[in-house]
């Protein structure tokens, strides 16, 4: 099976790396605009669903880590 996106492992691993449980991380999401549900993030991390590059702006800005960051393997 073809993965939707290749950032999903990072923003996981970054989100772990950070402490931050999933709720956590879609609530800062939320905040910047970005209405995202646990699912969905869920689905972003096992690279099931295509995440567009404005999505890919807010999870950095959230992380706080370059977008390069959340494309690294």
């Amino acid at each position: 099976m073809t993965k939707a996106n290749i950032v999903g492992a990072q923003i996981r691993a970054i989100r772990k790396e950070k402490k931050l449980t999933q709720e956590q991380l879609t609530a800062r999401c939320n905040l910047e605009g970005f209405d995202i549900s646990r699912g969905t993030l869920a689905k972003i991390e096992s690279g099931v669903r295509q995440v567009i590059d404005i999505e890919i702006r807010i999870f950095s800005k959230v992380l706080q880590v370059n977008e390069g960051e959340l494309f690294k393997n």
